[in-house]
């Protein structure tokens, strides 16, 4: 089996000097000498660890800095001080010359659309929960403003896939419409920034299987297309094709579905010691052996069906069906981790396997991947046409022989998981950041902008 090997996490260290005391039972009869040997000893490791910072922290600005290709860190390594540097900052954001200034004014809706939803811990944690990521990071953000005059767009925070009332344990959305339909409309006869743009730079989350289409499964979807109250809103939806489809037919910014990055950084912290991948290709998940004709669609075109058959019994494939809480850890000591569609293109093992360090292997035809701009998809991942399934092995042999080891370095680039998972609170380069980012490129929607620009 491959082997991917990295570096334990360092954990610094610090020295410890404990005055003596009469309080622990010490004598305090010291001769001079002795006392002045004891201080000039710890001022002399005072002034070596100060000396020690300054050089680490203010290198020779006349000396080349390394870039992140040439690092000879190791991955993991070089991912926690990237991951330390900017949770442990307290330094305030200077955001005046970001995004051209961008400003969001944010509606405070009454509990129903948003915070009595969060009754439910899953709200904030299930796969769908960016939009209540998205909501909690704008709120504490420098980007946010309280006076929707200076707002260049205004988000619409709704959460609608947190309604956890089906035998099955998934969201039901078939409220998602009415509740919609219902926000706009209060905020209509509150505040006059709606009609005059018919909610052009009005932004909202749809985080769930088709997006702004709000159903689960695609024909309905399709049939019903995006609502004409949206249709010339902005919306951040999960769901993105690379061909015409109903359900993108309205400004879109495809996003990622959410995984915890407190999850993330737990599966991190107990993964293997020496960073031992012993898992080949990995996939554990809906896997039907005899998929139902459900509208004239099989659940994931049959692709899932066709690889366990196929690789079921293969020894370099660990293929499960059953649901494991703690799965994260068999990604974390995978190489390939398959990303096969659903119902729909797109899946929170996008993100999972990138953020834990495996390697996606996308089989979802003409699916457009969340913030492709800025995400190099095609240096982190494999992309294996849904006809190719069944040639999954050589397919994978082959990489794991070639080059595979560039694949794992760029995936541990610490920029590119950061820009697929969202946080409470925006820190740069974060998904978030990417949403304020794509938006900043929408900015001819704002009519601030453009009353400003007219005068």
């Amino acid at each position: 089996m491959l082997e991917q090997k990295r570096a334990p996490k360092s954990r610094g260290f610090y020295v410890r000097m404990k005055l003596q005391s009469s309080k622990h039972g010490r004598p305090q009869e010291k001769s001079s000498f002795y006392t002045y040997c004891k201080w000039v000893l710890w001022l002399s490791l005072t002034l070596y660890f100060f000396s020690s910072y300054l050089i680490s922290n203010h290198p020779n600005q006349n000396k080349p800095t390394t870039s992140l290709s040439k690092s000879h860190f190791s991955p993991l390594a070089s991912r926690a001080l990237f991951e330390s540097a900017i949770e442990n900052t307290t330094a305030v954001l200077e955001n005046k010359g970001l995004f051209k200034g961008l400003k969001v004014f944010v509606y405070d809706l009454p509990a129903k659309y948003n915070a009595d939803w969060l009754s439910n811990d899953r709200c904030r944690t299930h796969l769908f929960a960016s939009e209540v990521a998205i909501h909690r990071a704008l709120l504490t953000s420098d980007f946010l403003t309280l006076d929707p005059s200076q707002a260049d767009f205004f988000f619409v925070p709704v959460y609608v896939s947190c309604n956890f009332s089906t035998v099955n344990g998934f969201p039901a959305i078939g409220h998602a419409r009415t509740l919609i339909a219902s926000a706009i409309q209060l905020i209509r006869t509150r505040y006059p920034f709606w009609d005059r743009t018919q909610g052009s730079d009005h932004v909202f989350v749809a985080s769930h299987d088709f997006g702004s289409c709000f159903h689960t499964m695609e024909n309905v979807a399709i049939a019903d297309g995006v609502p004409d109250f949206l249709k010339k809103s902005i919306v951040l939806q999960t769901f993105g094709v690379k061909h015409k489809h109903p359900c993108q037919e309205v400004e879109n910014v495809v996003i990622p579905p959410y995984v915890s990055p407190e999850s993330v950084r737990t599966t991190l912290e107990n993964a293997p010691a020496d960073g031992r991948r012993d898992i080949f290709a990995f996939f554990r998940g809906k896997m039907e052996l005899h998929p139902k004709n459900v509208s004239g669609r099989y659940y994931s075109k049959r692709v899932r069906t066709n690889i366990w058959r196929k690789f079921n019994g293969d020894r370099r494939f660990y293929l499960q069906r059953s649901r494991f809480a703690g799965y994260q850890s068999e990604i974390v000591r995978s190489v390939f981790c398959l990303c096969p569609l659903g119902w729909a293109p797109w899946s929170p093992r996008l993100v999972e396997s990138v953020a834990l360090g495996c390697v996606p292997v996308i089989i979802a035809d003409g699916i457009r991947l969340p913030f492709d701009d800025v995400v190099p998809w095609a240096e982190i991942s494999l992309t294996v046409a849904e006809k190719d399934v069944g040639k999954l092995g050589n397919i994978l042999e082959h990489v794991a022989a070639t080059n595979l080891s560039a694949i794992q370095k760029n995936i541990w680039d610490p920029r590119v998981s950061r820009a697929l998972l969202f946080h409470d609170r925006i820190q740069p380069g974060d998904a978030t950041w990417q949403v304020l980012s794509a938006l900043e490129n929408k900015l001819a929607r704002s009519y601030r902008r453009v009353s400003i620009s007219s005068e």
